[in-house]
């Protein structure tokens, strides 16, 4: 009888060992539950990790641009010259981070190749220039130059430069359309061998899967002295947003207020397709289709307003 009752004892003591170890146990989760939020509290703040600032264009830049381009030489479609700007368009543009594309074509047995670097959401704008430069210098006033390439300074990588520089400062986060940055070849050996012009953009849009918003062609804008006229086939209502925003930033002298050329550029295909189109062009230009067509003629300043608009019409501000 001591025996059993001892066990019984022992029993009941581990029973009540139990019980308090249970207790403490869920002391402690109520305690950890509590506990939590202030925990939570006083837990620093992760720090947001900061989003690269685009830039405002840059002139200065952009010319840098243009020097690049006459580094490579004359650069007529075809040539090892046209294939090294194509390749040198697509590494400036992947560096910005812009999707690339290209668009391979043959023209008279020539190969082409039109390039496209693509960001944003929303309606298809086009923002295009041609990187070709003509293979002989027909309109220079010494008639034994004649023969000679096109540096192409303004007549090919000025638009050119804007349009890496808006590569590189366009916001993305606040493009208010997919902006197409278009590179085109086959646009400047019209009239020789039986080429048209515009041929690159007349190849894109005829391939086009899209209908884009807008097309804007940026062609001879670096003039010193700049003068950019409404062109007349130009689509009226985008010319005048544009010429708007020109006028904002008080650059009138250089955005005239009036019609005087109309000319056949790479807006022409688009237009014929019903896509509004506007060619920003400064065709008072004396060097054009001559051996003086070197950066020497062109302005950053020049450069830098064509950007700047470019950049606010495609921002939204």
């Amino acid at each position: 009888m001591r025996s059993d009752m001892t066990w019984l004892a022992r029993l009941k003591a581990r029973w009540l060992e139990l019980a308090l170890l249970i207790g403490f146990a869920g002391l402690l989760v109520w305690l950890a539950v509590a506990a939590a939020p202030l925990v939570r509290s006083l837990a620093p703040t992760p720090t947001p990790t900061p989003v690269a600032k685009a830039e405002e264009f840059d002139g200065q830049a952009a010319f840098q641009y243009v020097q690049a381009q006459m580094a490579i030489g004359p650069r007529p479609t075809g040539s090892e010259a046209g294939r090294k700007t194509g390749d040198y368009i697509v590494e400036q543009l992947r560096e910005c981070g812009w999707q690339v594309e290209e668009q391979d074509f043959v023209y008279r047995g020539v190969a082409g190749r039109n390039i496209v670097g693509k960001a944003g959401k929303g309606p298809v704008a086009i923002i295009g220039a041609h990187y070709d430069t003509r293979r002989v210098a027909d309109n220079d006033p010494d008639p034994a130059l004649r023969a000679e390439p096109v540096p192409g300074a303004n007549d090919g990588a000025s638009g050119v430069a804007v349009l890496l520089e808006l590569a590189c400062t366009l916001d993305k986060r606040r493009l208010q359309n997919e902006v197409w940055l278009t590179f085109f070849d086959a646009e400047d050996n019209g009239r020789l061998e039986g080429w048209d012009f515009i041929a690159g953009s007349t190849e894109m849009a005829a391939r086009l899967a899209v209908v884009p918003e807008m097309v804007i062609i940026a062609d001879m804008i670096g003039d010193r002295d700049q003068q950019i006229y409404k062109e007349q086939n130009s689509t009226p209502e985008l010319v005048d947003r544009i010429w708007s925003i020109a006028a904002r930033l008080g650059y009138e002298q250089a955005f005239l207020p009036t019609t005087k050329w109309s000319m056949q550029d790479d807006h022409t295909p688009f237009l014929l397709r019903g896509i509004p189109a506007v060619d920003l062009i400064d065709f008072d230009y004396p060097y054009w289709h001559t051996t003086q067509d070197t950066a020497d003629k062109l302005a950053p300043e020049s450069l830098e307003r064509v950007g700047r608009v470019l950049q606010i019409l495609l921002e939204g501000g």
